[in-house]
Formats: C-alpha cells, sequence, structure tokens
C-alpha cells in the first residue's frame, strides 16, 4: 500500500492508472474472502494460511516483475496477489478465537490484532527502504514483501490446532446463512464493526488531503497517519483485557463515545493538535469497536457455521470500508472536514442505540431463564 501507487505512477501512461495496482490488491481481498473461509473449512487453517503466504510470495514476484519490464497489468496481477494474500489474513483473529477457550477469547483476538504495531511500524519503513535498494525503482519494495510471505509460510507451518477444533466444522447442522445473519447478536456484532471500519476509512483517507488543504506540510500529515494508526493498534495489547473485565457492549459502546470525541476535535480547529488528537481517538475508537465487534461476533455461530458466518462479517465490512475510502475525496470536496466528520453523527447514534437495544434484550432473556 505504501509503494504501490509511487510505483504505479511511475510505469504508468497516465496518471489517472497511478493507483491501479492498490486498486486491484482491494479487489483481490474481495474476490478471496468468501473462497478463502469456505476452503478453510475443508482443509484447516494452517493449509489455508500456508496457501495465502504463497500467494504473498507469487504476488511479491509478479509485482517485482512488473516493475522490472515496465508492465503495469503485469503489477497490478501482482498486487491481485498480495491482495488475496491479505484475506486469508483476515482470519488470523478468528483462528486465535477458535483455540482460546470463552474466558480468553478477547484476549487471544486481541492480541493477534496487537500485531499491527509491528505491521504499522515495519511495513512502509521497508517499502522505502527498498525503493533505492535496485534498479529500476521500487524493484526491492516488492521483493522484500515477497520474502516476508516467505518467512510467514515457514512460520505458519508450525501451527498446531487441535483436530478436535478443526473437526467440528463437519459437525451438525448448519442455519442457512440468512436465519444465521438474522440473530439480533450477529447484526449487532456485524453492524458495531462495520461502523468502526466504515467512519475509520472514511476519515483516515480524507485527512491527508484535508491537511494539505490547510496548508500543512507532507511530512506533518505523515506523522498524524503514524498517530492515528498506533492508535488503532496499540491499544490490542489491553483490549481483550477490558472486554473480560467490563463486558463487550461496553467496550464498543466506549468506542462509540471516542468517535464521538473524534468529531468534537475536527470542530475544534485544523492546526496539528486538533488533527493529532481526533485522529488517535479514531484510532482507539476502531479498536474498541472492530475487536468487540469480532468477539461478540463469535457468539452467535457454531462451529460448523463459523466459515460462512466469518465470510460473510468480513466481506461486509470490507465492502463498507471500500466505499467510504472512495466517497472520502468526493465528501471532503463537497462538505469540508468538519461538516463531513459531522454527518456521521446519525451514524454512531445508529450504533450507539443498537448496542443499548442488545444490552436491554441480554438483560431480559437472563431475567427470563432465572424465572
Amino acid at each position: 500500500m505504501t509503494i504501490g501507487g509511487l510505483a504505479g505512477a511511475q510505469i504508468a501512461s497516465a496518471p489517472r492508472w497511478a493507483t491501479l495496482p492498490i486498486a486491484t490488491m482491494f479487489v483481490g481481498t474481495a474476490a478471496m474472502m468468501f473462497p478463502a473461509s469456505m476452503w478453510m473449512a475443508r482443509v484447516g487453517r494452517r493449509a489455508g494460511f500456508v496457501f495465502g503466504a504463497l500467494l504473498g510470495v507469487v504476488g511479491g514476484l509478479v509485482s517485482a516483475l512488473g516493475v522490472f519490464v515496465a508492465s503495469l497489468p503485469l503489477l497490478a496481477f501482482g498486487t491481485f496477489l498480495v491482495g488475496s494474500y491479505r484475506a486469508f489474513a483476515q482470519f488470523y483473529r478468528f483462528a486465535a478465537s477458535e483455540v482460546a477457550d470463552d474466558a480468553y477469547r478477547p484476549r487471544a483476538i486481541s492480541l493477534v490484532m496487537a500485531g499491527g504495531v509491528v505491521a504499522a511500524l515495519a511495513g512502509p519503513l521497508l517499502g522505502r527502504l527498498g525503493g533505492p535498494m535496485m534498479q529500476p525503482e521500487y524493484l526491492g519494495s516488492f521483493l522484500i514483501p515477497a520474502v516476508v510471505s516467505l518467512m510467514a509460510a515457514g512460520v505458519l507451518l508450525a501451527l498446531r490446532i487441535p483436530p478436535a477444533i478443526e473437526a467440528e466444522t463437519a459437525r451438525g447442522q448448519a442455519r442457512p446463512w440468512r436465519q444465521m445473519v438474522a440473530q439480533p447478536t450477529y447484526l449487532v456484532a456485524l453492524f458495531g464493526a462495520a461502523t468502526g471500519y466504515g467512519i475509520m476509512i472514511l476519515a483516515m483517507t480524507a485527512t491527508p488531503i484535508a491537511m494539505l488543504h490547510h496548508h500543512h506540510e507532507l511530512g506533518t500529515a505523515a506523522t498524524v497517519i503514524q498517530l492515528h494508526v498506533l492508535g488503532m493498534f496499540a491499544p490490542s495489547f489491553f483490549t481483550g483485557s477490558l472486554i473480560a473485565r467490563f463486558g463487550v457492549l461496553r467496550i464498543m459502546q466506549t468506542g462509540v463515545v471516542l468517535f464521538a470525541g473524534h468529531i468534537a476535535m475536527t470542530l475544534t480547529g485544523t492546526g496539528f493538535s486538533s488533527f493529532a488528537s481526533a485522529l488517535v481517538l479514531l484510532g482507539i475508537g476502531w479498536n474498541f469497536l472492530y475487536i468487540g465487534g469480532t468477539t461478540l461476533l463469535t457468539t452467535a455461530y457454531t462451529p460448523n457455521e463459523r466459515a460462512r458466518a466469518q465470510a460473510i462479517n468480513d466481506m461486509t465490512i470490507f465492502v463498507i470500508g471500500l466505499a467510504g475510502s472512495f466517497a472520502a475525496g468526493g465528501m471532503l470536496e463537497a462538505l469540508g472536514w468538519e461538516t463531513m466528520n459531522l454527518v456521521l453523527v446519525p451514524w454512531l447514534a445508529l450504533a450507539a442505540l443498537s448496542l443499548v437495544w442488545l444490552g436491554a434484550r441480554q438483560r431480559s432473556d437472563t431475567a427470563k431463564a432465572r424465572a
């Protein structure tokens, strides 16, 4: 993602095609999300994750070849394969949840997400280091991910999931997907995570453009995005513990409040502190909603339903995030930075109401069960 647009601009016949490698990466993730989940239900997590990592190896090599021969279609196909690898990687957090007991599950999901801290710091750094390493420029930037993906495949070969857990997906009768998705718990989990992902992508995509428009330097905008990404992943070291202590719905509600804080900070001005504070709150709010939504989702399906349940959830969230990234530029141009964020209040309010409603419903069901 750091280098794709730069490499595309170097070999594209027109500026409008420069971001094609990034677009095809997202398309690869979208296209592979459902097949990846269903295939892993048949062959197991280890085989699926190793195959996904090998797609990353091939994708890096094909992308590097595209840069070497100055072929944009070849570069775009390579990033499509890298995006397909990303689709498999989306299920790491679910694999962690499946081998954890009920008490530890939120922490397992949270700790897997904490790996994003390393990715946020190392990814852009490796991309920039690889740029001048070989000629033509950015060739090394795509060879490095191929090596990293190969290392990941080696690590994943050591993955051992208890056979009983793998076999659970083959037992029992799964409900029709419409019946499964229509559950209140599933819908609220999906809506909460999709709210966090959609609003986060929308605001994050628009932030650098808004900052440049308000006369900030590119380096300053990059610093704000780095702070935002740390806000997204650093809380993962304790989010699971907070969920275990206070309950998943309260943590998701806190995420909504943090998003409201982001919107409030965007109304305080367009200085560095306003942008930085807003984006940090946005990142932490996303963390609480996304990890909370994932944790809540795991209570809404049986083991033999997990492949479809997880695929539908992640596919929906990804499409909403993709729509947010495409809408960011137009909304920013039409509404301005402050108003663009302010119009998100009804969306947040609906997410808050859904969480309150589910909490009330769960308390009612518990009271009836005790009676």
